[in-house]
């Protein structure tokens, strides 16, 4: 009789940052890990976020048992109102803080169903069928953090969470070695462990660090401070109100993200701050330049962003000014870059001053570097890893410090959204037939309904821009009724352009009239046009646009 094997199906988050998803079953029972979601790139016009593929996991929605959170990133928990009602809406497990971001964020979606919200503190255990589950701290850039104990019929998985070493966090207890180490002496047969920041050497910054940097701009600011950065990074927030109160500034927030997050961090009394130190935007015109900070979301150059409406002059209160100090205390997401260098550009056009995390450290990632992967290793001593949460050259060189750590590499699963691994507790195995992964765009109301076709025509759209040709043909004589209308964009001005344009509708009627006299009818002219006058364009431009034929018979 064969031995029953444990499966580990990652759904998202291998070889990218981001969409994080990952099913473990036994027989027909099953847990889910994370349910986050990814931001779109340059090969996903128009899209706004990318969900994992759940088609292998509605087939089994029933066994679901539940679904542990890590934490309140929405690369974690971003996908949670888009599938939950797909898969059952099994009960979401995870800390205070994690189900407060993924309520507040439930209530956008009113026609979703109520979620089953589960409460863990820090060594909270739940009992889900075959699996326990343990939930116990981890340090990242965002409060209530946990990694997991999942206790399984073969032996003990760890799920870290993203997450780094930092004995001098603030707003945050240090890390607890004295429970990992617990933890990795009841034997580890599975880590599944952050790779986001195995390529970078050495140790991560401590958040005290940044905290300290940050104050020595406060000290020398002699008027307004801006602090863009990104709404989910508590921690920070924390930061600069407490850096605000010691300085005298009242702080104004801006940007709903911020407002959201920092309503139910306050409400959890996670970040805590004195009376009258928050105040109404309204109100900051009662104070002095140098008695205000600004805290606000943007640091990414985002277009809708309260930082971008200050910049550009849109904001209903407040534009930037000489004098102004502004603080970029974020990295920048990749694909971002240029339209953080514009905004850096913008603020320094304005006359105020700026610092970022090229100029000093004044922000620091939640992500383990080498040595701390490392340390991890040592500590849990697992018998497999799973790299996990990073481009696919972060996780290779995540198996690359494990293996150099002793961990055999047929013990290492260095693989793909999709595979199946299965381990008992003494092989480890990959499949090579992958189930469903191809991401799922959410464009607007629409789930899915925007595939590789739609994005392929988008980029064309940009690239090339698009050539609309009307014409109305008798439907007896199949004669052309007028001259041929055309409509262009993004490919060449109509007013400018009078000699091609007279070439085209020669060309139009040309096509038409020989197709007239084999009677074709408007179905068959119509790729005619567009095949020939696409290449026709081509010949005098050297340009493809999206040619569309609108061949009308009256």
């Amino acid at each position: 009789m064969q031995e029953e094997r444990l499966r580990i199906v990652p759904l998202g988050g291998l070889g990218e940052v981001g969409k994080n998803m990952t099913l473990i079953e036994w027989g027909e029972k099953a847990l889910i890990i994370d349910m986050g979601l990814s931001f779109p790139e340059e090969k996903t016009p128009g899209v706004d976020y990318i969900i994992p593929n759940i088609a292998y996991l509605k087939k089994r929605k029933r066994n679901v048992l539940g679904v542990v959170l890590t934490h309140g990133h929405y690369d974690h928990i971003g996908a949670i109102p888009y599938i939950m009602d797909k898969i059952g809406n099994p009960p979401l497990y995870g800390s205070p803080l994690t189900l407060g971001i993924t309520q507040k964020r439930q209530e956008e979606f009113p026609s979703q169903p109520k979620l089953q919200l589960n409460e863990m503190k820090d060594g909270s255990r739940a009992e889900l069928g075959p699996f326990s589950v343990e939930f116990f701290h981890q340090n990242h850039n965002i409060p209530d953090n946990y990694g997991l104990l999942i206790e399984t019929p073969v032996g003990n998985i760890v799920h870290t969470s993203d997450f780094k070493f930092d004995s001098t966090p603030t707003n945050a207890p240090p890390t607890n070695f004295g429970k990992l180490k617990e933890i990795g002496s009841k034997g580890v047969l599975m880590l599944m462990s952050d790779s986001t920041g195995a390529e970078a050497e050495g140790h991560s910054l401590s958040e005290k660090v940044i905290a300290e940097n940050l104050e020595k701009i406060f000290k020398k600011a002699k008027g307004r401070i801006i602090t863009s950065t990104f709404a989910s990074l508590i921690n920070r927030v924390q930061d600069v109100i407490d850096l605000s109160e010691k300085y005298g500034r009242k702080v104004v927030i801006e940007g709903y993200g911020m407002k959201t997050n920092l309503e139910i961090a306050q409400n959890l009394k996670i970040i805590k701050s004195k009376k009258g130190t928050i105040i109404p935007s309204e109100k900051a015109f009662d104070y002095n330049d140098h008695q205000i900070t600004i805290l606000s979301t943007g640091a990414q150059g985002e277009d809708n962003a309260a930082l971008m409406k200050i910049l550009s002059g849109q904001h209903r209160f407040f534009s930037l000014k000489k004098g102004d100090t502004v603080i970029l205390s974020s990295s920048v997401i990749p694909g971002n870059e240029r339209a953080v260098q514009s905004l850096k550009d913008d603020i320094m056009r304005q006359g105020a001053d700026i610092f970022h995390s090229q100029m000093m450290d004044i922000h620091a990632k939640g992500h383990a570097q080498e040595d701390e992967l490392r340390e991890m290793i040592k500590i849990m001593k697992p018998k497999f890893l799973l790299p996990v949460h990073g481009q696919y050259s972060m996780m290779a060189n995540h198996a690359k410090i494990a293996s150099e750590e002793g961990i055999p590499k047929k013990n290492i699963a260095l693989t793909d959204n999709g595979h199946i691994i299965s381990i008992t507790k003494d092989e480890l195995h990959i499949g090579k037939k992958p189930v469903p992964t191809n991401p799922v765009m959410i464009d607007g109301s629409g789930i899915g309904d925007v595939g590789g076709v739609v994005l392929h025509d988008r980029m064309e759209l940009a690239e090339s821009g698009i050539f609309v040709v009307i014409v109305a043909i008798d439907k007896k004589t199949r004669k052309i009724k007028n001259s041929p209308d055309i409509i262009s964009r993004g490919f060449i001005y109509l007013r400018e352009s009078q000699l091609l344009l007279t070439e085209v509708r020669k060309k139009v009627i040309e096509i038409i009239s020989k197709a007239g006299k084999k009677k074709k009818d408007a179905k068959e002219i119509k790729p005619e046009i567009k095949t020939k006058i696409e290449s026709f364009l081509f010949s005098k431009t050297g340009r493809r646009p999206i040619v569309l034929p609108v061949v009308i018979e009256v």
